[in-house]
């Protein structure tokens, strides 16, 4: 318990206040969460009512600290774990396609650092309320979808390693926002109502534009444990050595902890009560410190060309350059003059032959498909036994298959029959004995037409497949 409230202390720089009492409480409850989701999806109105709430826990630790021993304002920051995220469920009568139902999961958990002001009102039983910012830092999550056909088939999809960082498909690291607290406290307890809502998105669709943002209501029961930590006020330490005066032997004088706070020669004809390192010589200009080094590379600041940068004797203390900037340094780089690529050990990639990018997308082209369906027509695969063997004879080439659809219809049964249809396109290939590993393939629905689509003919050129090469 000591050491949970000394470590709240430091965190916020409290332990100023002479007799201040805080606490600590553990708390737990539960909670249903939201997602705020805007986008500019054309049907976004028809899909947004089968998007549902995730019914989730909240449990950690909060601290009570009040501004007086007399205060009824409190600050409260707090850890806590708390799951959020929403659920998506859809029927479709009659099927899109063969497809006659979908769910899916958007699960994620987080740790929660709420920083509080909290007011208290009452006597034996007390009326609380309170909010401030919070900030979120992300702990798991888990993505699930399941795809029900006529047929009775039902595919299922799960995934408990979800991406992180700031790229599209990615959910972000830290989020942000504020949240409010209404309740009553009596005996050790409190019960409260809670409400947060974000202020960032907490993730970036890697198909569409939109904002995603966290909100939450909930209850929350806390218990106080122990009786409280008194902070005492601190002991004085006259001469500002860092040893309080009923432990300093010199209290008018500054010294070091190894001398019981009297002053301390190192013989470097600087006086201690102006040498910034009194137990190392060091130089007058360096305030009696020795020679600095700054980027800890072993080579000192006046010897160091490049003192802010971790470097090498051989350079004069700085790194390996980089003459073409492409990220791979000189001494690994094979064409160090010409900006290239680290698989390449610093070289420029080779460029595609023009008429092999031409026939492939000529290809491209003549890649055809049921109607609706994500199943290939008989032409197609002479077509891509055509793909097959220029990548066989090119084993340096790379392939992105990407699938695309018209508006009509609904958004998600389109992204899904995109999604079908490339991956069908890169089984064939890789039936016709092309390694997997250099195929990728995507489905992108109606999100990226080529023109308005309002005619028969424009729909038809929206509804495509696109290849493209890559070394």
């Amino acid at each position: 318990m000591r050491k949970i409230a000394a470590f709240l202390l430091l965190l916020l720089g409290y332990g100023a206040i002479p007799s201040a009492q805080i606490r600590v409480a553990i708390v737990a409850g539960g909670h249903q969460s939201r997602v705020i989701e805007e986008n500019n999806l054309p049907n976004w109105n028809d899909i947004k009512d089968h998007y549902q709430g995730r019914i989730g826990f909240h449990t950690g630790f909060v601290a009570d600290i009040p501004f007086s021993p007399r205060s009824s304002l409190f600050f409260q920051p707090g850890v806590l774990f708390y799951n959020k995220g929403r659920k998506y469920s859809q029927v479709f009568e009659p099927p899109v396609g063969t497809t006659v139902s979908q769910k899916s999961t958007q699960y994620i958990n987080y740790v929660d650092i709420p920083l509080n002001l909290v007011l208290k009102f009452g006597k034996k039983t007390k009326f609380i309320i309170g909010g401030g910012p919070y900030g979120s830092f992300f702990y798991s999550g888990k993505e699930t979808s399941q795809t029900e056909q006529e047929n009775g088939v039902v595919v299922s999809e799960e995934n408990n390693d979800l991406s992180v960082g700031n790229q599209s498909g990615q959910y972000r690291t830290y989020n942000y926002g504020v949240n409010g607290l209404i309740g009553v406290e009596f005996r050790g307890f409190f019960i409260t109502a809670n409400y947060s809502h974000g202020l960032n998105d907490f993730y970036e669709s890697p198909s569409y534009e939109g904002s995603f943002r966290h909100q939450v209501f909930g209850g929350t029961l806390g218990v106080f444990l122990g009786k409280g930590e008194k902070i005492e006020k601190k002991v004085k330490d006259n001469d500002k050595d860092g040893i309080p005066d009923d432990k300093d032997s010199c209290p008018e004088e500054a010294g070091t902890a190894a001398t019981n706070g009297c002053p301390d020669k190192d013989a470097d004809g600087i006086e201690d009560k102006t040498d910034k390192c009194p137990d190392v010589a060091g130089l007058v200009k360096y305030n009696g410190c020795p020679v600095p080094d700054t980027d800890k590379d072993g080579i000192n600041d006046e010897a160091d060309k490049c003192p802010d940068q971790f470097g090498m004797i051989r350079y004069a203390g700085c790194p390996v350059p980089d003459t073409d900037n492409d990220g791979v340094n000189d001494e690994e780089d094979k064409c160090p003059s010409v900006k290239g690529t680290k698989e390449r050990n610093g070289c420029p990639p080779e460029e595609i032959k023009k008429e092999i990018v031409e026939k492939v997308n000529y290809a491209a082209k003549r890649i055809q498909f049921k109607s609706a369906e994500a199943v290939l027509l008989p032409q197609s695969l002479t077509v891509l036994d055509e793909v097959a063997k220029i990548l066989a004879d090119n084993p340096e080439l790379h392939l992105s298959i990407e699938g695309h659809t018209s508006g009509d219809g609904i958004f998600e049964a389109n992204m899904q029959l995109s999604k079908e249809r490339a991956a069908n396109v890169k089984a064939y290939l890789v039936k016709k004995g092309i390694d997997a590993s250099r195929l990728e393939a995507k489905g992108f629905g109606p999100t990226q037409p080529l023109n308005s689509g309002k005619t028969p003919a424009d729909k038809a050129l929206n509804r495509r497949v696109e290849l493209k090469l890559s070394n």
